[in-house]
């Protein structure tokens, strides 16, 4: 048997949005269960994210160190970013998180695998791409703010990353999914067998 998401909703008989924010949103919506019975359900609105496994010659994978204040943490992360510009191109949109968070282009591009964060209270959708052939880019560094001012760029092994995903001392959602994605892949079909970067995406579709 395989085992597949599918997408379904269910009746909402109403929706209300008590906060907007900058990028997000909450909504509430009372949902129709299948008893008959309606219930709210309260969660985030949120415009998608992607990722990106930036993964050098040396088996390195490019690792940002960044505080996070929900969570009170400085955390290593995968360079990452909202899709907060409409009718975007996710592709475009990771490439350019490469190159803004590190400074970095990449040749080979791969969709690494498809994840929603948190979807008993959040609608994110989010997309971690595979990119090799690393290269620094030329010209002036993108202006970092806030948070990003504090940034700390390394490259780590793959196995290193691994080994604190396991160990608890790793904690960020892309960094934790896109490491055991790609040592699953490996150990699997291989890196070939990866969807295409531009493979279609349900849950944010977009335009090549």
């Amino acid at each position: 048997m395989r085992i597949k998401d599918t997408a379904e909703e269910w009746r909402i008989t109403a929706t209300e949005t008590p906060f907007v924010g900058n990028k997000t949103s909450a909504r509430t919506d009372v949902v129709v269960m299948p008893d008959g019975t309606s219930v709210n359900r309260d969660y985030q609105v949120h415009p998608g994210s992607v990722a990106v496994l930036a993964l050098d010659e040396q088996d390195r994978v490019l690792v940002i160190n960044q505080y996070r204040h929900p969570v009170r943490h400085r955390l290593w992360e995968l360079p990452a970013g909202l899709l907060d510009v409409p009718g975007e191109n996710p592709l475009t949109a990771a490439h350019r998180e490469l190159y803004e968070e590190a400074h970095v282009k990449a040749e080979d591009w791969r969709v690494l695998t498809d994840v929603f964060t948190s979807p008993g209270g959040c609608d994110e959708a989010l997309r971690i791409y595979l990119a090799r052939d690393l290269s620094d880019v030329e010209g002036e560094r993108f202006e970092v703010a806030e948070e990003e001012a504090d940034m700390e760029v390394a490259r780590v092994p793959l196995a290193d990353l691994v080994r604190g995903v396991l160990s608890g001392e790793l904690h960020n959602t892309c960094l934790a999914v896109g490491v055991l994605a790609l040592s699953a892949a490996r150990a699997g079909d291989g890196i070939e067998a990866l969807r295409p970067a531009d493979a279609p995406w349900p849950a944010r579709p977009f335009e090549a």
